[in-house]
C-alpha cells in the first residue's frame, strides 16, 4: 500500500501502527493540533516532519520534540499497511480529500487525525440516523431497534451505530437484511469484525471505521470516546 506524503506522515506520527515497545509515543491530538498550526503558520506539510532529524528541522522544534518525531517517522511500517489491506482495511487521515466532511466541519480540531475503515467508505457523513442504546434488551427493546433498522434500511437512510452486541449489532442486521446500508463506529478490534461481517462488506452494503488502532481490545473508555463520532456522522440520533 502507497500512501500520500501527508497522509504517512500522519499515520506514523498519530497512530500507534508498528509501535511494538515505549520507545516513543504518538501525538495526541493536543500535541498535534499546535504543531499543525505551526506548520502551516511556516508554509510547510505535514510530509516535512518526515525529514526531521535530531539536527534539522524546518520548524523551530525542541531537543525533546525533535527526537520524539524523529524516531516516530522513521519506523517502516509498510509490512503492517501490507498486512492491514489483505484484510480490506485502510487508513484515512485529515490529509486525506475523502476524508469525512462531518468531522472537518462539527469536531474541528477534535476530529481524529487517523481513522482505520473497511468496506464502503463513501457512506461516512451520507443521510442517516444513529441508534445507540443497551447491550442487554427485553423483547420489546428488541422489535423496537429491529423496527428502526428495517425502517432506515427501507427508507435509504444509513444506519450508524457503534457495532456493539444488543441495539446496535440488531439494528444494523435489520438495516441489512432490508437491503439498508450502515455504518459501525468501532471501539475495539476492527480486525475481528471484518472478519465476522465479510459478506455485508463486500456488497459495498457497509462501512466499519474506528479512531482507534485495528486490533485494540475493548475499553469503557474508548467506548465512550467513540460515541461523539457515531452522532457527528448521523442527522439524527435514537436512543433505545
Amino acid at each position: 500500500m502507497t500512501l500520500p506524503a501527508d497522509s504517512l506522515a500522519l499515520l506514523l506520527l498519530c497512530s500507534q501502527l508498528g509501535l511494538e515497545d515505549d520507545s516513543a509515543k504518538p501525538l495526541t491530538l493536543r500535541e498535534w493540533n499546535p504543531l499543525a498550526r505551526r506548520l502551516q503558520a511556516a508554509s510547510l506539510r505535514p510530509s516535512n516532519l518526515l525529514t526531521v532529524t535530531t539536527s534539522d528541522s524546518p520548524l523551530e522544534l525542541s531537543p525533546g520534540e525533535r527526537e520524539r518525531i524523529s524516531t516516530l517517522v522513521s519506523r517502516d511500517i509498510q509490512h503492517e499497511l501490507n498486512r492491514l489491506q489483505s484484510l480490506g482495511i485502510y487508513p484515512l487521515t485529515r490529509a486525506d480529500s475523502d476524508y469525512p466532511e462531518k468531522y472537518r466541519q462539527r469536531l474541528k480540531d477534535s476530529a481524529p487525525a487517523v481513522l482505520f475503515y473497511a468496506g464502503e467508505k463513501a457512506l461516512l457523513g451520507q443521510p442517516g440516523i444513529a441508534v445507540v442504546g443497551s447491550r442487554h434488551l427485553d423483547d420489546a427493546g428488541q422489535d423496537c431497534a429491529r423496527f428502526v433498522g428495517n425502517a432506515c434500511g427501507l427508507s435509504g437512510q444509513v444506519l450508524y451505530s457503534g457495532g456493539a452486541k444488543g441495539v446496535d449489532t440488531i439494528s444494523t442486521d435489520s438495516a441489512l437484511e432490508a437491503r439498508g446500508t450502515a455504518v459501525s463506529v468501532l471501539a475495539d478490534s476492527l480486525e475481528r469484525t471484518v472478519k465476522s461481517r465479510k459478506e455485508a462488506l463486500s456488497r459495498g452494503d457497509l462501512c466499519l471505521v474506528t479512531p482507534y488502532s485495528p486490533n485494540a481490545g475493548f475499553s469503557v473508555g474508548a467506548a465512550m470516546g467513540r460515541n461523539r463520532l457515531i452522532y457527528t456522522l448521523a442527522d439524527y440520533a435514537i436512543v433505545v
